[in-house]
């Protein structure tokens, strides 16, 4: 990986920037990420972290939204704010041509918000019309009952969206308080990669970033996957049952072992018809169109997780099933046709993964905010081409905690 870690320093607070530069086209993409400013940081108002995320995709209080959209529009500018769990993110891109405009107009959005109630009460009705046809998507409502129990009295039991009335709640105050604790140089990471020289954009991101403040430095938080089995059925009218399972998987981040994590969650539900699951519910029984399950590993919590949809007269017997299938997965381990296949595949398909610059930097954040280095990649590959039947059986033995499932259903 081409990618580097630089520093520039910015009233008196060294800035790390993840930086590529890539001189194949005339671009530039930037993007401003604050750690530990996602939607960890709602508290009791959920949902306000992408209010706030939206209302930054609004303009400015001087132009609005419509001038300062026609401004991007005319020199094809992308300026764009959204929000994970973990991070608050501001992306740029634009062509080299325009860099110096598409940083001034970034400025003068993180200047000048557009903080307007009329501006909010707009970004409301849209949110609320859209939570509101939610009510009809099972598939959400299942994933969202899911983590309740997965993640019960922690802020990952929120939706990132937020509820109606939740939505309803949320203040201009609200939200300017969000993005002064969100937007802080000590919160700061910076990626970026294009057309340009190292010491000309560091030059940029000083007058760029010079008037941001840095007063406060959002606390990391890790949430815990409960390991309380529960069933939460929910009615609803239906056609179909949506059936949505998830259990602990105690790891971290930084872990050596989460290669095999990779190759063992790749065979038990991620890859395709290939998989455990898609052959036991699908192939062999026709219970469900598909199924899938895999392994989440994240700075902040990790956990296995999976869904299907079946008919209304089979749910149950998908439900036991999947259970059974997870608990013979652990218990007698994977095959090593299995092993190769799942070698083979995740082996030769590491080249699409990084075959964009927007692909490279988003690996290259990742590694550097977990804190590995950049060439981890190439060397998990390494470790998984040298992996062993054995070792891996081994593995997922030592992981029974998957077994422990919960499970939220939509039926009729």
């Amino acid at each position: 990986m081409s990618a580097t870690v630089k520093q520039i320093k910015i009233n008196d607070i060294e800035i790390p920037v993840v930086f590529e530069q890539d001189k194949n086209l005339p671009i530039l993409n930037l993007q401003l990420v604050f750690k530990n400013s996602g939607y960890m940081q709602d508290k009791n108002k959920s949902g306000l972290a992408s209010l706030s995320a939206k209302l930054l995709n609004e303009g400015t209080k001087e132009l609005g939204s419509t001038k300062f959209a026609q401004k991007l529009e005319d020199s094809a500018i992308s300026l764009h704010s959204s929000v994970g769990f973990e991070t608050f993110v501001i992306e740029l891109s634009s062509i080299k041509d325009v860099n110096d405009k598409a940083l001034s107009l970034l400025k003068e959005l993180l200047n000048d918000p557009n903080y307007d109630k009329k501006v909010l009460d707009k970004i409301k009705t849209i949110k609320t019309g859209s939570l509101k046809r939610k009510e009809n998507d099972f598939d959400y409502i299942a994933s969202k009952n899911l983590k309740e129990i997965l993640f019960a009295g922690t802020a990952l039991q929120n939706p990132s969206s937020g509820s109606i009335e939740s939505i309803e709640k949320i203040k201009l105050v609200d939200i300017k308080k969000f993005l002064d604790n969100a937007i802080d140089l000590n919160n700061l990471i910076v990626v970026v990669g294009g057309d340009i020289e190292f010491d000309e954009l560091s030059v940029k991101l000083k007058k760029l970033l010079k008037n941001i403040k840095a007063k406060n430095s959002n606390k990391f938080k890790t949430v815990k996957t409960s390991d309380k089995a529960q069933v939460k059925t929910l009615e609803k009218e239906t056609q179909q049952a949506y059936i949505y399972f998830g259990s602990p998987f105690e790891t971290t981040a930084k872990n050596e072992d989460n290669y095999k994590a990779k190759v063992a969650s790749f065979i038990l539900g991620g890859s395709g018809f290939g998989s455990r699951l898609m052959e036991e519910i699908r192939v062999k029984r026709g219970l469900a169109y598909s199924a899938y399950g895999y392994v989440s590993i994240n700075k902040s919590h990790n956990y296995f997780t999976g869904y299907l949809q079946t008919k209304l007269e089979s749910a149950d017997e998908a439900k036991e099933l999947v259970s059974e299938i997870v608990n013979e997965f652990v218990n007698k381990g994977v095959t090593q046709e299995e092993l190769d296949a799942a070698k083979n595949f995740i082996l030769g398909s590491e080249p699409l993964r990084t075959e964009t610059l927007s692909q490279r930097l988003h690996r290259a954040f990742t590694l550097f905010y977990r804190g590995l280095d950049f060439d981890h990649s190439q060397k998990e590959l390494e470790k998984i081409q040298a992996l062993n039947l054995d070792d891996l059986n081994e593995y997922i033995k030592s992981h029974d905690e998957i077994k422990k499932l919960s499970f939220s259903i939509v039926r009729k």
